[in-house]
């Protein structure tokens, strides 16, 4: 007795024993989508129009609020005369009159300058991400 096999039994993990006969599994699952005749034979039309994305369209999620907030909300207490009677506000940008006074040349790499730049910046970004994150996390009732 002679048996064949098909592509079907051989998918459904039958085998060749003449007791089994070949069965038509379908698989399916909810990430792929059929396929479907496109109009343009190199581009796949799937179901959410041709694309695939993983995040939402607009991922970043910007508002101005947070912005607007963030910069007031660091240039308060970075303003707040604690470095020896001035603010880090204040040392920064007097630091940029005095390296703008030898405008060709730039700042020296031992020049304070660098530590207001970073240290400015760094709690500016700081304070625009957690408003971010706390003013979307209350406005999509994350917490």
């Amino acid at each position: 007795m002679a048996t064949s096999i098909t592509s079907a039994a051989i998918v459904a993990g039958l085998g060749t024993s003449p007791l089994s006969s070949p069965k038509r599994v379908t698989l399916s699952s909810g990430f792929i989508k059929s396929r479907v005749a496109a109009s343009n034979p190199l581009k796949q039309a799937m179901a959410s129009g041709g694309r695939f994305t993983c995040f939402e369209r607009d991922w970043l999620r910007r508002d101005l609020n947070v912005i607007g907030f963030g910069l007031i909300g660091w240039l308060a207490p970075s303003s707040i005369p604690v470095i020896n009677g001035n603010s880090l506000t204040g040392l920064f940008f007097s630091s940029i009159g005095e390296e703008l006074s030898h405008f060709p040349t730039g700042p020296a790499l031992t020049s304070p300058f660098w530590l207001w730049l970073v240290t400015w910046h760094l709690g500016l970004f700081l304070c625009l991400t957690f408003g971010q994150i706390g003013f979307k996390g209350r406005t999509e009732s994350y917490f």
